[in-house]
C-alpha cells in the first residue's frame, strides 16, 4: 500500500522576502521621523564584472525600496589589493557608513580573506570578519552570514519545528555550510554536517528532518535521498546547457517533501533581503536611539 501523498509547501522567496522589506522599511522611517536619519550600505565594486555589476545595481534598488541609503566605490580591475583596502579604511572611518560590502569575486591579485578581515567588524554586514565567525561559534551577539540567515527565517516563518529536530547540511563553506549547521544548533537542532567525501550520504539524508544543499551539483539531492515529509532547503546552484540547476530535484520533492525552496526565487531573494537586515542591526547597534 502506498503512503499518503503529502502536501508540500513550495516556497516563495521573493514574497517572503518583500514581507520582510516592509517590516524593514517601517522601522527605517521609524528612525527617519524620530529624525536619526537612514541606515547607510557602503559597496565596493572591483572590475566591470556584467554580473557583479548587475548584483550592485539590485542592491541599490533594494536599499531604495526600503528608504535605506547606499554608497558605492566602484575600483577598475587593474586596481591592487591596497587600493582595495584603502577604500574599505575609507568606509571603515565614515561615520555616515553603517554596512560595508565588497563585492565577490575580486581580481586574483586581491585575497578575498584579507579584505574581509579589514572591514570594521561593526559594519561587517556580510558577516565573513573572523571577530563575527568567532561570535557565531560562540553563540554570542553579532553580524551573521546572509545566507543562512535567510535559510533559518524560511524555515521559522514557515513553522519547521527545529528544536529537537535532526538536520543534515550538505556542504562545509565558509559562507553557508558552515555557519547554517551553526545557527542550527544555535536552535536547539542536532546537526550533522556532509560533504563530497562523506560515505553513505544518501542514507544520511535519509534520517534529516531538514535538509540543507549547498555543494553546486545538479540535483543531487534526489526523491529517494528524502525522508517523506522532511523540510528541503536548496542553496546550491550551477549553470548546466545555459540552464541555472539547484541541488536538487524540486518536481521529485513535490507530495513528498513537507516544504522545498526552489532554486529560483527561493534562498537567493531571502540572501539581499538579510544583507539588509544586518545594515539596519549594524546602524541600530552604532547609533543607539
Amino acid at each position: 500500500m502506498s503512503s499518503a501523498r503529502i502536501e508540500t509547501v513550495v516556497v516563495d522567496g521573493l514574497a517572503l522576502a518583500n514581507q520582510i522589506r516592509d517590516e524593514l522599511a517601517h522601522a527605517i522611517a521609524r528612525h527617519r521621523a524620530a529624525g536619526r536619519g537612514a541606515p547607510t550600505l557602503g559597496v565596493v565594486l572591483v572590475g566591470d564584472d556584467p554580473a557583479s555589476a548587475s548584483y550592485i545595481k539590485g542592491k541599490r534598488r533594494a536599499c531604495e525600496s526600503i528608504g535605506m541609503d547606499s554608497v558605492e566605490r566602484r575600483l577598475p580591475a587593474s586596481a591592487g589589493e591596497r587600493a582595495v583596502l584603502a577604500v574599505v579604511e575609507e568606509l571603515n572611518r565614515d561615520p555616515a557608513v553603517d554596512g560595508i560590502l565588497v563585492q565577490l569575486p575580486l581580481p586574483k591579485d586581491v585575497r578575498p580573506n584579507t579584505v574581509a578581515e579589514a572591514i570594521d567588524p561593526a559594519k561587517d554586514v556580510d558577516g565573513l570578519h573572523p571577530l563575527n565567525a568567532g561570535r557565531l561559534l560562540l553563540g554570542e551577539p553579532g553580524l551573521r552570514p546572509c545566507t543562512p540567515l535567510g535559510i533559518l527565517e524560511v524555515l521559522t516563518r514557515h513553522d519547521v519545528a527545529l528544536e529537537g529536530a535532526h538536520a543534515v547540511v550538505i556542504g562545509r563553506s565558509s559562507i553557508v555550510g558552515k555557519p547554517v549547521a551553526l545557527l542550527l544548533q544555535q536552535v536547539h537542532a542536532t546537526v550533522t554536517m556532509c560533504h563530497s567525501r562523506t560515505r553513505n550520504l544518501a542514507e544520511l539524508c535519509r534520517l534529516a528532518d531538514v535538509l540543507v544543499a549547498a555543494v553546486g551539483v545538479p540535483r543531487l539531492v534526489k526523491r529517494e535521498w528524502v525522508k517523506p515529509g522532511a523540510a528541503v532547503i536548496d542553496v546550491g546552484v550551477c549553470e548546466v546547457d545555459g540552464a541555472l540547476i539547484g541541488d536538487v530535484d524540486t518536481e521529485g520533492m513535490l507530495g513528498h517533501a513537507s516544504l522545498v525552496t526552489p532554486h529560483r526565487r527561493g534562498v537567493g531573494p531571502m540572501t539581499i533581503t538579510m544583507l539588509l537586515r544586518n545594515t539596519l542591526a549594524a546602524y541600530e547597534a552604532r547609533r543607539p536611539a
